[in-house]
């Protein structure tokens, strides 16, 4: 985090506490963000593979745009099982456990052949990823007060974009060593981009810490504030237990607003590089391209979250980054032969997803605690992330029956336009500070 961050912190925190939970910060985020780095682009980076692995793999756009969502179908199948794990086992060893799987499942992208093995091999890395963000998520309650959440989930969120601001350019380039060792371009993307998530688990395991009261960087005195600090907070009605989790309706109307502005937000994420490629550009300059609006959305969501922590006025942001998407959809259509405003449009769909995945994050723990979080968060996310297989695969039907991505893009939209209603809904549940 910088310095402009520390800054910032929030007046109701005294200095000893600014400083302890800065410490913490410093300590666990910059692995935990580097870690969603490399767990998204492992997740998204298929999306420039398919710039050349289509065509030798002999892929349509309907199969590419189901085998891209596959991943979403198995990851939320197993997300509540996941996190349940993580919540008896530790975070410490399950989130190493989700690293390393994924790692080796990634890379093995190599070996596939056809339509049906890249169907299996994307089913198993959403069976291995399964649980990864919604298992931080709930790490992180453990570690910092409500007054810190925003701007925390906005720092390991900020691993979305960068995914694509880092992976994009990179990703492009390796598609140019394409015959070296024998191997194709599209091949060794997945290679290099696979191991290192094998190595950040290992990390994982040796640095990270369950809990406060198990990190060995806190004295005693700083464990006691921090306990005193998280045991002070008042929340609304919480749901302390799984079973009334999963039936609590503030649950369900999060899960479904987050599935709305993730169809969008994979739709996007998936096809962009196909969009541009229309254009005539090449690989690199795709790579390039591409990373631009995700270089927006890092530095929009670091400044909306300081509103946000300052205003405290989560809901309305939310739905303020929900509407900026639905308008950078029609955007991109209404003036798809400007490819100059087109990408504008598409970048505020980027900006707007990007966004509200960080502001989102911050309104369940406010009524989630104990096991109820670890399975509420879960299942918030799992039902959510139904909507990274709506969003490929939506597209790709699209574009193979009209020939263009404008029907697809429309229709994400309107899927935007539903997440900015509910999200207003919202406030007739929870209190908006």
């Amino acid at each position: 985090m910088s310095q402009a961050a520390n800054a910032a912190l929030p007046a109701e925190l005294t200095p000893e506490e600014n400083r302890v939970f800065a410490k913490i910060a410093w300590r666990i985020m910059p692995l935990l963000v580097l870690a969603y780095i490399v767990n998204f682009l492992d997740r998204t980076n298929v999306g420039v593979a398919a710039l050349t692995m289509n065509k030798a793999l002999g892929l349509t756009a309907t199969q590419f745009g189901l085998g891209a969502g596959l991943l979403f179908a198995s990851y939320t199948v197993f997300e509540v099982p996941s996190n349940l794990a993580l919540y008896k086992f530790g975070a410490r060893r399950w989130l190493a456990r989700i690293m390393i799987t994924w790692g080796l499942i990634s890379a093995a992208t190599i070996f596939v052949t056809g339509a049906q093995s890249f169907y299996v091999l994307r089913l198993l890395l959403g069976a291995a990823e399964a649980g990864f963000f919604p298992g931080v998520a709930f790490f992180l309650t453990l570690w910092f007060p409500a007054a810190y959440r925003a701007r925390i989930y906005a720092w390991f969120l900020i691993g979305v974009p960068a995914s694509s601001l880092i992976g994009s350019p990179i990703s492009g380039m390796l598609l140019g060593l394409n015959g070296w060792l024998g191997f194709e371009g599209w091949k060794w993307l997945f290679v290099v981009e696979g191991l290192p998530a094998v190595l950040l688990g290992v990390v994982i395991l040796a640095v990270l810490a369950d809990r406060p009261d198990t990190a060995k960087f806190l004295s005693q005195a700083e464990k006691d504030l921090v306990a005193r600090r998280l045991a002070s907070e008042v929340k609304e009605r919480e749901s302390r237990h799984f079973l009334t989790a999963l039936r609590d309706r503030r649950v369900l109307l999060m899960a479904v607003i987050q599935f709305t502005f993730i169809v969008g937000s994979y739709g996007v994420g998936i096809f962009l590089p196909q969009i541009v490629k229309a254009q005539h550009f090449s690989n690199t300059q795709v790579g390039f391209i591409t990373a631009i609006p995700s270089l927006i959305a890092c530095v929009a969501m670091i400044l909306w979250a300081k509103v946000v922590d300052r205003t405290g006025k989560k809901i309305v942001n939310l739905a303020l980054t929900n509407l900026l998407s639905f308008v950078g959809f029609v955007l991109a259509v209404w003036m798809s032969d400007n490819f100059l405003i087109a990408m504008i449009g598409l970048t505020a769909v980027v900006v707007g997803t990007s966004t509200a995945r960080g502001i989102f994050w911050t309104i369940p723990p406010r009524f989630l605690g104990g096991v109820g979080a670890a399975g509420g968060l879960a299942l918030i996310n799992s039902v959510g992330t139904i909507g990274g297989f709506v969003g490929p695969t939506l597209m790709g039907v699209a574009k193979d029956m009209t020939g263009s991505s404008n029907a697809g893009l429309l229709a994400l939209s309107g899927f935007l336009a539903v997440s900015t209603v509910l999200t207003l809904c919202l406030k007739l549940f929870i209190k908006d500070e």
